[in-house]
């Protein structure tokens, strides 16, 4: 018998994958953005790879040398977690037809449902839906109108 918890064996293996997986879809854009015609269209996309591959680089480094106890996901709740990938998701899907202001909107809303955990009020409902609106006009407007960037 290993004496290693069968839980933290798996979540160990299951942590070095998915960094193992992201350094590899850091570097399959990076390369992707090789082809790109204009030189200002690859600066973000390839400040972003760098950025996921270094760490996820040293994410599966530091999970390599000092494995954990706890598994690949923690604890918590499921459905929260599926919730948050699948409004993103869903929002990217989006965007083309109905726009950059209402996918975002969809994204923020499975974000919002995702990760609220306290009762839910008309106060906070009010408070944060407005913090959602000022933070997409904002994003809206520096891609727009200072970034030059053509959103649908």
């Amino acid at each position: 018998m290993s004496g290693v918890p069968s839980n933290r064996s798996q979540g160990h293996i299951g942590s070095l994958i998915v960094s193992a997986f992201f350094v590899f879809a850091g570097a399959v854009t990076l390369y992707d953005t090789t082809g790109y015609s204009d030189r200002d269209s690859q600066v973000f996309p390839q400040a972003v790879a760098i950025i996921l591959i270094i760490t996820a680089a040293l994410s599966f480094i530091i999970r390599f040398q000092k494995p954990s106890d706890e598994g690949g996901f923690g604890r918590g709740i499921w459905w929260r977690r599926v919730l948050l990938i699948a409004g993103m998701f869903l929002a990217c899907f989006l965007m083309p037809s109905i726009g950059f202001l209402a996918a975002g909107a969809v994204a923020f809303a499975g974000g919002l449902i995702a990760a609220m955990h306290d009762k839910w009020a008309a106060k906070t409902v009010l408070l944060y839906w407005g913090c959602g609106a000022v933070i997409l006009v904002a994003f809206y407007s520096v891609f727009k109108f200072v970034l030059s960037v053509p959103l649908p």
